[in-house]
């Protein structure tokens, strides 16, 4: 059936039907194999991107059962395990990805992601080593900086995040990255700069507005700033800065946004309300 289809889309047409009777069995074979080639990459992508992660894994296991040797339904495995959070899974299978022959840099710089996903910090820098530094791309630079920061090497992370922003046209979540790596260290000021950086990129990253939150309550500033938000997620913030000036020793302050926090929620705010009754 799908020879059928591919043949007609090609011979199909007035102007090409001329040109279709004259096409050699090995033109029409190797057209059908590149619709076939076609058909299968924009399926993976699906699965990459849109589909339940659940349902890649189950695809990409069948595709390596009848192609054992290709490596592309290996890596749709690896990535679509760690996308389901299953990372002690893809771990292993970036390790069998990286022993294909055809294997990449960049696959084991994903080894890398999988292991940082399993806290296993020192071997994940370890892989890191071993790329080139050649190999300048966001994902590497991106975790270069996360496994400084893990040791405490905060110039080397600084520099390796500032890099990694200049590579991506997204970098709202290595900018909340950042932002809370500066959090730790005490530099209050630095977090809430990059917290409202990375939300001026994504409107939607509501942990980068909860990181700011946290960060202004650092200095005992609890008033929520000024980022958009929809009523929801200012009830989950007033939350947060109230748990946050009750942990400061600031207990009416944050009674008060707990209230506030029941008040503005659209439906029953049922931490919060547990929080209030436990400050009784």
């Amino acid at each position: 059936m799908r020879h059928r289809l591919a043949v007609a889309l090609l011979c199909g047409g007035t102007l090409v039907l001329s040109g279709c009777n004259s096409m050699s069995d090995a033109d029409v074979a190797r057209a059908v194999a590149d619709a076939e080639a076609a058909e299968a990459d924009s399926i993976r992508e699906i699965m990459l991107t849109v589909a339940e992660p659940r349902e890649a894994i189950e695809y990409f296991n069948r595709r390596i059962a009848v192609e054992p040797d290709l490596i592309e339904p290996k890596r749709g495995l690896a990535r679509s395990l760690a996308r389901g959070g299953r990372a002690s899974e893809a771990v292993i299978a970036w390790r069998k990805v990286i022993d294909h022959p055809e294997a990449s840099h960049e696959d084991h710089v994903m080894l890398a992601d999988a292991l940082i996903r399993t806290s296993d910090w020192a071997e994940a820098k370890a892989v890191l080593d071993s790329v080139p530094p050649t190999h300048e791309t966001f994902d590497r630079y991106r975790l270069e900086a996360m496994v400084a920061d893990a040791n405490q090497q905060w110039d080397r992370a600084d520099s390796f995040y500032e890099t990694a922003v200049d590579l991506t046209a997204k970098p709202a979540g290595v900018l909340n990255n950042w932002g809370f790596s500066k959090l730790t260290r005490g530099d209050t000021r630095a977090a809430e700069r990059l917290f409202i950086e990375a939300i001026t990129y994504n409107e939607d990253l509501f942990t980068a507005k909860n990181n700011l939150v946290l960060a202004r309550a650092k200095t005992r500033n609890y008033a929520l700033p000024i980022v958009p938000m929809t009523q929801e997620e200012r009830a989950q913030l007033l939350h947060t800065a109230g748990l946050a000036a009750v942990k400061q020793g600031d207990t009416d302050i944050g009674r008060t946004l707990l209230q506030d926090a029941i008040d503005t929620h659209p439906r029953h705010f049922e931490p919060a309300a547990r929080a209030l009754e436990a400050l009784g």
